[in-house]
């Protein structure tokens, strides 16, 4: 009996090792991945190698890549090895509905539910496609989608008494509130809206293309909305700044001229909203889409067919996290209490002389503090 439980042993590890020699001898392809997760306990996506007491997605997708039989050990100890190149850099406790990465692989049979079977539940690769040998996920893309969704009694104002389950957004407050974040059409200089970039970086200038509020809903009793925003890319904190800017304006700390001035060369003292409710919603790839989507040998990069996986995903996973997590920890709540304590007058007076015989200044007053810039 003995000899026959270490016979079926000597027969699995056999197994395993017929496995791992037919993976070896597979071609390596270039594709792209299409991943869902959510990013509460983890300190962003990107792998830091070496560092193992900060946790990332990127650790648990390596590993789960490698279990697999997709990629040689090797290759996770050096991702470059495999050209590994991810779409967005997301920071600690960001989510995301639908990130790209793209890697080189050896395809093997039934790789997606392969990949699946070592990466924990609230991490899903969804999708899979061929790309150009050439292609690179970061470089590639066009434009990416972010959400944030926030407990509405964010906007409430600073000195109305506001008991966060029974508060309700009005009609009024959500045109204003559009309306500032309309105003972050267009480029601007966002150096204010980040670390480490002086008013003169050129690459602190970024473009984006949309940016609202949707109609508020409800869920357990509190009620939230979700704010989207595309831009052709989007630099560290920059989301969490935009919104916590127009927090900071609709609550009444600060001016809505506040605004205009951030894009200006001076330093302003702009507050960051919380990392729970942002999510990476979708990455666009419409160049290399025209170019390549329909060549016969590949296919667009467009995800149609796994949006009701990515819709289910969100459900199960994203929004249960951002709306238990704010009850139990009060993120949105805490962070509020921290508003007046920035200064959002720092450098206004010196402004206000400066611009005080200036048509300028009373443009801006007309203007509600917003450079026409939507183009």
């Amino acid at each position: 009996e003995e000899n026959g439980h270490q016979n079926k042993r000597l027969k699995s590890d056999a197994d395993e090792e017929d496995a791992e020699d037919q993976n070896k001898k597979l071609p390596k392809r270039k594709i792209v991945l299409l991943m869902a997760y959510s990013g509460k306990g983890y300190h962003g996506m990107q792998r830091n190698v070496g560092s193992s007491q900060f946790k990332t997605i990127e650790d648990d997708l390596v590993s789960a890549l490698v279990q697999s039989g997709c990629i040689p050990e090797n290759h996770g100890e050096d991702m470059k090895k495999m050209s590994f190149q991810r779409c967005a850099r997301t920071d600690k406790g960001v989510s995301a509905a639908g990130q790209i990465v793209s890697l080189k692989v050896r395809l093997i049979d039934d790789i997606l539910e392969k990949i699946n079977n070592h990466l924990p539940s609230h991490i899903r690769i969804l999708g899979l496609k061929r790309v150009t040998g050439g292609f690179n996920s970061k470089n590639k893309c066009d434009a990416r989608t972010y959400s944030y969704m926030l407990p509405t009694f964010a906007f409430a104002h600073k000195d109305q008494e506001v008991q966060e389950e029974l508060y309700r957004l009005d009609r009024e407050t959500l045109e204003r509130v559009n309306k500032l974040l309309a105003c972050y059409k267009g480029t601007h200089n966002f150096h204010n809206f980040t670390s480490q970039k002086g008013p003169r970086d050129p690459s602190a200038k970024r473009y984006i293309m949309e940016m609202c509020c949707g109609e508020p809903f409800v869920r357990e009793n509190m009620e939230f909305a979700v704010i989207e925003v595309k831009g052709q890319s989007f630099m560290m904190h920059q989301i969490r700044k935009m919104i916590g800017l127009v927090i900071a304006i609709v609550k009444g700390y600060a001016a809505e001229s506040i605004m205009e001035r951030s894009w200006g060369e001076e330093k302003v003292d702009v507050p960051k909203a919380p990392g729970l409710g942002l999510v990476l919603e979708k990455v666009h790839f419409e160049k290399y889409n025209r170019r390549f989507g329909n060549d016969g040998l590949h296919e667009p990069l467009e995800w149609t067919e796994e949006e009701e996986k990515i819709a289910v995903f969100k459900e199960q996973y994203i929004y249960p996290t951002i709306i238990n997590t704010e009850r139990e920890e009060k993120s949105m709540a805490n962070w509020l209490n921290t508003l007046p304590i920035h200064d959002f007058n720092s450098s206004a007076v010196e402004m206000q002389t400066n611009n005080k015989n200036s048509k300028k200044s009373s443009d801006l007053e007309a203007s509600d503090g917003c450079g026409d810039d939507s183009d």
